[in-house]
């Protein structure tokens, strides 16, 4: 299996991430975005992507692309799908999930928000409780990995109780689509977004968002933005093939071959089997150096590792971090609001072995520093 470039620093974030050589050489082709060969491409992941998802156009799905980051495609469904009447429920327990009730709000939709701990998953009892409470709600948003923490959200049976009561069910899958199964129909989820640059190891540029047909065909003419409009650039995706607006060329052709390579894996099984041995590594690895994860190991997915500060007056995460960026590890800080944390990904272009690395040059920092002594 490729590797990642040497020069480059292994990142162990949530994304941008770490990607291989030759997801990176396939932007070296300059295309056009009329382009035969550009346009096949955009068709084959669209095509690609429902594949992903166990879906077809066939059996009522489509896939849209969308440039800019995730949040943008996060943005278009909830701008594009929510009637002026309408009313969105949102089941939140991090950062991502008050990031949609913000957009919502922005964009004038009356919000409900049912919020849970950061380190614990969303309670669909609370949900269903709110949908009673609140007649008026139409549509219902949930994140499946809140990368605020990690935790795993139980999109299966929040989905059941949209279903129940009619609500059109949205679900953010950022960090998760690629690597975390997730059986749309099952679910009865009508909108999935995700990111080029997560799970299928792209590189940054443009989100897409997975359609049931019939919920698209209802956002006709019920966009608040131009750029943003869903249904608009499904449309002009599938008459010509080409995007409305400048398409991301090069992000496009590397997602192209990122998804060759999340086929040539085993799917979405073979890369979940891979992040969850890094993600055991991690959390095993920490433990041994004294140190806790944020997240309960019954709630905790295996994309991202919220890590606490060790309770050491020698500890500074800006240190932790220039010192480890300073050995060419990458890691992020800590996004959860009640307790001091940083986080390691354990996504994109990296193995065990490199898991092992981080953990060793965590620990030297760790002695450098004066910490590990007072924890251990």
């Amino acid at each position: 299996m490729d590797r990642p470039s040497g020069k480059d620093k292994p990142l162990f974030t949530p994304g941008p991430l770490t990607t291989s050589a030759t997801v990176k050489e396939a932007m070296l082709s300059d295309l056009g975005s009329r382009d035969t060969a550009f346009i096949g491409a955009v068709r084959e992941i669209r095509a690609g992507l429902l594949l992903l998802a166990g879906v077809s156009q066939e059996s009522g799905w489509e896939a849209v692309l969308m440039q800019g980051s995730g949040t943008f495609s996060v943005e278009s469904v909830l701008s594009s799908s929510l009637p002026e009447d309408g009313a969105l429920l949102v089941a939140r327990n991090g950062a991502y999930g008050a990031r949609i009730a913000s957009i919502a709000r922005c964009h004038g939709v009356p919000v409900v928000e049912v919020v849970a701990s950061e380190g614990e998953p969303v309670d669909p009892a609370a949900v269903e409780a709110a949908i009673r409470e609140h007649p008026e709600l139409t549509h219902l948003a949930v994140v499946h990995c809140e990368t605020t923490s990690g935790v795993l959200n139980p999109v299966e049976e929040v989905g059941a109780i949209a279903h129940a009561h009619g609500l059109t069910y949205f679900v953010d899958s950022m960090s998760a689509f690629g690597a975390v199964p997730i059986d749309l129909e099952a679910c009865h989820v009508d909108f999935l977004v995700s990111s080029a640059n997560k799970c299928i190891e792209g590189v940054p540029g443009f989100g897409f968002a997975l359609c049931r047909r019939a919920a698209l065909d209802a956002c006709e003419g019920r966009a608040r933005s131009v750029s943003l409009d869903l249904y608009a650039q499904w449309a002009g995706l599938e008459a010509n093939g080409q995007f409305r607006f400048t398409p991301p060329t090069h992000s496009l052709l590397a997602f192209h071959r990122a998804l060759r390579e999340l086929d040539e894996e085993g799917g979405v099984a073979g890369r979940q089997a891979r992040y969850q041995v890094n993600h055991a590594r991690i959390l095993d690895g920490i433990k041994a150096l004294g140190l806790s994860p944020y997240v309960p190991e019954e709630h905790q997915c295996w994309i991202i590792t919220s890590v606490r500060y060790p309770e050491s007056e020698a500890f500074s995460f800006e240190e932790l971090y220039d010192r480890l960026n300073e050995r060419g590890y990458v890691i992020y800080p800590g996004k959860v609001t009640d307790a001091d944390c940083f986080r390691i990904g354990n996504i994109g272009r990296l193995f065990e072995e490199d898991m092992d690395a981080l953990l060793v040059a965590l620990g030297e920092v760790l002695r450098e520093m004066g910490v590990e002594e007072s924890i251990a």
